[in-house]
């Protein structure tokens, strides 16, 4: 009987999953998928004219978490001004940022969420993203809700 060193185990091992491989592609009768989405008016595969938008919400003191907004109060905004805006998607971050009021001595710690909205440049979607941001300083009383919008590049 033959006493196999670990580097002849190796190789074995290495040939069965090359030749499992080789086998298991060889005869897929699937297609190569696409890099892109289609077919989906609302996440073309190739965009002209569209931005990223970037709003910051302050939610409270970063140090006090139980002050501020709630997680479930965050959501509730959510659900109610901004996914009924922007129905075919978004994302939402958590990130912590300071900011000094105009009459402030030193910046404030704030727990924050960044929410990411990627969307063809119009003037009611420009509306849609000011009516966002007035939301929410009608709702908690901030100065301010940061925008950031770039062109951008995107596919699905």
């Amino acid at each position: 009987m033959r006493k196999f060193q670990f580097k002849d185990i190796v190789v074995i091992a290495a040939s069965l999953l090359m030749g499992f491989g080789i086998s298991h592609y060889a005869s897929s009768s699937q297609t190569v998928a696409s890099p892109t989405l289609h077919g989906d008016a609302a996440h073309p595969a190739k965009t002209q004219g569209w931005v990223d938008t970037q709003l910051y919400f302050g939610l409270g003191p970063a140090d006090a978490p139980e002050k501020g907004i709630s997680e479930t109060a965050w959501r509730d905004f959510l659900d109610k001004e901004v996914t009924p805006r922007f129905p075919d998607g978004l994302s939402v971050l958590d990130v912590y940022g300071q900011w000094q009021g105009k009459n402030e001595k030193v910046p404030e710690r704030i727990r924050s969420k960044m929410l990411v909205i990627d969307y063809p440049r119009t003037p009611q979607n420009t509306a849609k993203i000011e009516a966002i941001r007035a939301a929410w300083k009608q709702k908690t009383g901030d100065q301010s809700v940061l925008k950031v919008t770039q062109p951008a590049d995107v596919s699905f």
